[in-house]
């Protein structure tokens, strides 16, 4: 345990509370919502002791052209009509602003810079692939940042993270481990951005851990229309050797889907070759919208964090959508950022439950993290305990500290467990070649 808090107070800057002008508030509130008190210059709510409502945010980009999650900020603002109408928590009313970061730096730190005006006591269950523009901020003012979505190396580096998945690390780590087993040479399809350079790296530690080659890395801009010059040239790499037929594996997000469809078009040529991607970048929708067991995705094998969306242990969840979303057409309970904007909800409930009748602050919930507090998920994912330990610092992953994944594969058009339970990929990580 002291580990863990001497580490704190070597990488913590000195608190501070950055003062904007009122024209920096008004920028950062562009997408935002706040549960039952509306958007606008709200008056600071510190969360602390008494009877004042318990402010947290969450934020995610939305109505873009590349990644959208308007999911994550909805269920969250869900969530909170859930807890509310049973009291609250310890009593006290939970306060949920949202910010939409657009897929932009200069909006992820206009997020931060709102926290830090609101007195937020952490920022919940956020999606950003800019991390670098809104930990600095974060950590200024010693806010915790519970539940990312992984998508970035600094979530998993910064002192004030508290990630509930391994985030992308895991999964493509995981799915090398099996693609090594099935495949002849496998082409990685992904975006040409600072997120997307981690993803190789992480790929081969798989590949290599089962004997494998490197993948053929092929870059790709995140908000493409179509794809077909990187579809063809992934089929030829794959599908050279049709003794041997390889696997392609696209990981862009929301445009993994228009890449399959260009993947279609040209995969006549080689019938053989295989498809295999990440949560995230395909769920249950997607795969009926690109034909079901007819279509591309058919035999695939992907990786998850959690359990499969039919699976019981999301049922809590789909009854709180069901009776406080009002029909938000954006909270799809199979999409990988509600399910992690649930668990991220479900680990600060835990922590403001820990506190008891004491101060709610945002220092008091990153100690509370910090002491080494076990937490349960209902089985999502393994108990979550951010006592600070070595086995992943090594790597550059000291913040990660659920290495677990799942294995799915779609068998007749539908996403079904390919294994029970989850799959450790501590050790291949340990292995990873991030230099």
């Amino acid at each position: 345990m002291t580990g863990r808090r001497c580490f704190r107070r070597t990488h913590l800057p000195a608190l501070t509370r950055s003062v904007r002008a009122g024209a920096v508030r008004a920028a950062a509130l562009i997408g935002c919502a706040s549960l039952a008190v509306g958007c606008g210059v709200i008056p600071g709510v510190s969360g602390g002791a008494g009877d004042d409502p318990i402010t947290v945010m969450t934020w995610a980009p939305q109505d873009t052209t590349a990644t959208n999650k308007p999911g994550m900020p909805a269920l969250a603002v869900a969530y909170a009509r859930w807890i509310n109408a049973q009291g609250g928590i310890n009593g006290r009313e939970l306060r949920v602003l949202n910010c939409n970061d657009r897929n932009d730096s200069v909006f992820a730190a206009k997020c931060a810079e709102r926290a830090v005006d609101e007195k937020v006591v952490a920022v919940v269950g956020s999606y950003s692939q800019h991390g670098d523009s809104f930990f600095p901020t974060l950590e200024s003012a010693g806010i915790p940042y519970i539940g990312g979505y992984g998508v970035t190396g600094a979530e998993f580096t910064s002192p004030l993270s508290y990630p509930v998945n391994g985030g992308q690390p895991t999964l493509l780590a995981g799915l090398g481990r099996e693609l090594a087993k099935d495949c002849g040479p496998v082409a990685l399809v992904r975006p040409d951005s600072i997120a997307g350079d981690e993803l190789p790296a992480l790929l081969n530690s798989g590949l290599s851990a089962g004997g494998h080659a490197d993948a053929g890395d092929q870059l790709a801009a995140e908000d493409a229309t179509e794809y077909s010059g990187q579809a063809n040239r992934a089929l030829e790499y794959t599908g050279a050797d049709p003794a041997n037929p390889g696997c392609v594996v696209p990981a862009l997000g929301d445009r993994t889907s228009t890449f399959m469809d260009s993947l279609r078009r040209g995969r006549e040529e080689y019938p053989d070759v295989r498809t295999a991607t990440v949560l995230g970048s395909v769920d249950q929708t997607v795969i009926n919208a690109s034909g079901g067991k007819s279509g591309p995705y058919e035999g695939a094998y992907i990786t998850g964090w959690y359990p499969v969306a039919s699976d019981q242990r999301w049922d809590e969840m789909k009854k709180v959508i069901s009776a406080h979303a009002f029909g938000d057409n954006r909270i799809d309970p199979a999409d990988a950022g509600v399910q992690t904007t649930w668990i991220a909800y479900t680990v600060f409930r835990s922590v403001i439950g820990s506190l008891g009748d004491g101060e709610v602050t945002a220092r008091s919930v990153r100690r509370a993290l910090d002491d080494g507090l076990e937490i349960s998920t209902g089985g999502l994912t393994p108990p979550l305990n951010w006592e600070y330990t070595e086995s992943l610092a090594s790597v550059g992953f000291p913040q990660l500290v659920n290495a677990d994944v799942t294995l799915q594969v779609v068998r007749n058009g539908r996403l079904v467990s390919a294994r029970k339970g989850f799959i450790d990929v501590t050790k291949t990580l340990q292995q990873a070649d991030l230099g």
